[in-house]
């Protein structure tokens, strides 16, 4: 109990984190307000964006120029926001999910975002690590984003990756520019009919869904069809996001098992016992089961979404701030090509997985 309360005490903002958190939460909001007033001022025609995105963007304008001169003041609270803010982000994430949405495109669906999420991240790592020789904790964040919900990912898997956060941004870079690629190239390649021989509308939503690397990204080349090929896209890609926690789990065991420094192979137990949970992986769990068992009015779930929104712009933002130009210069091309070559893997790898499972459904 002792242990509980003060982990609770933890996520507490105290005085020396107020002036941070001030700054980043002002930061967040113009983020959400430019998101949404770009897709006015632009009749919709500037699409894929997201507060995210521009949340980073902004937050690395100002880490590199104007933020330094207050560091020492702000540092406290801007860190505050990258590790507690996020962590309860991800928990929040549970109130955009429903174990409904998965009854509603079937078994299918589920075995693509499966296959496509564990063949995306193991080539990512052995590409990353042996043939490019990218450092391990990047190519871990990339392989995350590539593999389930992109710059939420990224973030949500930081805390067990433990990198650094020019690293953390420099894998969210490649989110965004792949994923705004494969957002415009995928709906183009069926209107052209390149798509249509091996997949029908439903089976494209699924294709959608289960590869494009951010939710608001699916939204876009999904709607690009239909109405119903988007909803089709969403809920795939949702499936995908729910299975982020296992995910971050396993991916634990993985990191304690490979960190370990033993001679000896370590014994189960032992390995167990080193495991850095994410607890809030399970709390996000819990969070998705009440959204599907307990009535909630729309009002309350809508507060829940925007506050989710709000706290994983804070995050972002927070990054940004942090994040230093030489750093990502040092970093090189190469988990660029790395981000380049998954999103042909999802293209072409995750296009053979979809016709695969949809010719055996």
């Amino acid at each position: 109990m002792y242990a509980f309360t003060q982990s609770m005490n933890h996520y507490c903002p105290r005085n020396r984190h107020l002036a941070g958190l001030v700054v980043v939460f002002f930061g967040s909001l113009l983020c959400l307000w430019l998101d949404a007033s770009i897709d006015s001022w632009s009749n919709g025609r500037i699409v894929g964006l997201s507060p995210l995105t521009l949340a980073i963007l902004l937050g690395m304008v100002l880490g590199n120029t104007v933020y330094p001169q207050f560091a020492e003041r702000l540092q406290v609270g801007v860190a505050f926001a990258k590790g507690q803010i996020l962590r309860l982000a991800i928990i929040f994430y549970g109130f955009k999910l429903t174990l409904t949405q998965v009854s509603s495109v079937g078994m299918p669906a589920i075995m693509t975002d499966a296959l496509v999420l564990t063949s995306t991240f193991l080539l990512t790592y052995w590409l990353g690590t042996r043939w490019l020789k990218v450092d391990k904790q990047t190519t871990l964040l990339i392989g995350s984003g590539a593999s389930i919900c992109g710059a939420a990912a990224v973030i949500a898997a930081e805390p067990v990756v433990k990198a650094e956060a020019h690293k953390v941004t420099i894998a969210v870079a490649t989110v965004v520019v792949f994923g705004t690629i494969a957002m415009l190239l995928y709906p183009f390649l069926y209107h052209l009919g390149w798509l249509q021989p091996w997949l029908d509308a439903q089976q494209y939503g699924i294709y959608t869904g289960s590869t494009i690397h951010e939710v608001a990204q699916v939204v876009v080349a999904g709607n690009a069809v239909s109405t119903e090929v988007g909803n089709t896209a969403v809920v795939t890609k949702m499936i995908r996001v729910m299975m982020l926690a296992p995910f971050l789990l396993i991916l634990s065991f993985a990191l304690t098992s490979s960190g370990s420094g033993q001679a000896d192979k370590p014994s189960l137990m032992s390995r167990v016992r080193q495991v850095n949970v994410p607890w809030f992986a399970f709390i996000f769990i819990s969070v998705v089961l009440l959204h599907t068992w307990i009535p909630m009015s729309d009002g309350f779930e809508q507060s829940m979404v925007m506050l989710d929104d709000v706290m994983l712009t804070m995050a972002m933002f927070a990054l940004g701030l942090t994040t230093h130009m030489s750093a990502i210069k040092q970093a090189g091309v190469k988990p660029l090509i790395l981000g380049a070559v998954m999103f042909a893997w999802l293209l072409l790898g995750g296009g053979v997985i979809n016709i695969a499972i949809s010719s055996f459904g």
